[in-house]
């Protein structure tokens, strides 16, 4: 979990006489340059509202700085809504200044990719052309970086590796833990060109996903349910607000189970699948795009994707127990919806946590206006029969 720290409201003496604060001067030094390079420092002209956690010292501060005639004596918001000057910016340089009253959002341990260290950036660029780049991104890493680290990322280091002076713009996103095709914009119009491809689903994306147990060809069908928190549950029935997911599972292959050397390697984790001699490896083409939907969808129908330490758990605990997914083939009937909503804490319970390196699933091929852009990846980790070292 990320902790943050929620500065409301520098005290003011630690203004000067024109009533501004250099940030460098608020935090402790050693920690403010890594912090603001990183993009984990963030400001807004007025506090936003402070979260259900907030203290009751939280909360008496957020209302004294957000008083109506507290906010009417502040020049810098006159002209704004509440809700306008309520918008947070990242804080980019250390000599940044703010005026008494701003609010400060410090992320003191920003989530950190030190794979991106270890990666020999050069040999994983895929095309370089005048409006876009493709990755062949490895797994372990953000293709864009987050909320409180946007340093440690595919787009900062492939710019980096090929010396770009302006930095590569993210066009979509593959999870942290999968490899494979990833196209970064050189501009923002490209960017905006590239999303509106997606938009009118003309950009086709394949997968390479190393499973634990086989897979029927054809296309399937699930629900999602409409909150952005993982694990991503599904639902084989229509439920209305539910996301729409749709894959088709083009062909699917016996192989054997990934070499132990290898998996050590990557970090795969042994998630206590039962059988372990063979895998499955199968193309499939994504219809959808949903957070986490190959992932979802494969382990909803008993096939998790190997080393995901997230889903492969549920599936596991759904094979000993198949009731016990309320949205499965299986579900049970409820007597309230009390007993259902226990039911569905249950059942994320059985889930585990994010896989920190990599997972048996690659996004093999991208291609657009009709096959005229056409990429695709290098072998998928799974393949490889040595020792991976530093740099892959």
């Amino acid at each position: 979990m990320v902790q943050v720290t929620y500065v409301v409201f520098p005290k003011l003496s630690d203004f000067n006489e024109n009533g501004v604060i250099y940030i460098h001067h608020f935090i402790l030094s050693r920690f403010v340059a890594d912090l603001i390079h990183f993009g984990a420092v963030y400001y807004a002209l007025v506090c936003p509202k402070p979260p259900l956690t907030a203290t009751p010292e939280q909360m008496r501060v957020f209302k004294e700085v957000t008083d109506p005639s507290v906010l009417s004596k502040r020049s810098s918001i006159k002209g704004k809504t509440v809700r306008e000057a309520q918008k947070t910016f990242r804080i980019t340089h250390v000599d940044q200044i703010v005026e008494a009253g701003t609010y400060l959002r410090v992320h003191v341990h920003p989530k950190r990719f030190p794979r991106c260290y270890d990666i020999d950036w050069k040999s994983r660029i895929i095309a370089v052309t005048e409006s876009h780049v493709v990755l062949d991104k490895p797994a372990g890493t953000s293709v864009g970086g987050t909320t409180d680290n946007i340093e440690e990322s595919c787009a900062t280091f492939a710019s980096r590796a090929l010396g770009l002076t302006t930095p590569l713009r993210t066009t979509h996103q593959i999870d942290n833990c999968t490899e494979g095709c990833v196209v970064l914009a050189r501009t923002q119009e490209y960017c905006s060109i590239f999303h509106r491809k997606i938009r009118e689903k003309k950009v086709k994306k394949l997968y390479l996903a190393l499973t634990a147990a086989p897979l029927p060809v054809g296309i399937m069908t699930h629900y999602m349910r409409p909150i952005n928190i993982a694990p991503r549950l599904i639902s084989e029935d229509f439920i209305k607000g539910w996301y729409l997911c749709q894959l088709e599972v083009m062909e699917c292959k016996k192989v054997p189970w990934p070499d132990a050397t290898v998996g050590k390697a990557y970090s795969i984790e042994d998630c206590g699948w039962p059988s372990r001699d063979y895998a499955y490896e199968c193309k499939i083409k994504l219809l959808t795009g949903r957070t986490h939907q190959v992932r979802a969808q494969l382990a909803a129908c008993g096939a998790p994707i190997v080393g995901d330490s997230m889903y492969m758990p549920a599936a596991i605990a759904q094979l000993s127990s198949p009731g016990l997914n309320p949205f499965g083939k299986c579900q049970k009937e409820y007597a309230s919806d009390d007993d259902k909503e226990m039911a569905v804490i249950e059942w994320i319970s059985q889930h585990g946590k994010e896989p920190s390196v990599a997972i048996g699933l690659q996004a093999c091929h991208i291609s657009w206006d009709d096959g005229e852009c056409c990429y695709e990846a290098r072998s998928p980790w799974w393949r490889c029969k040595c020792n991976v070292g530093s740099g892959v």
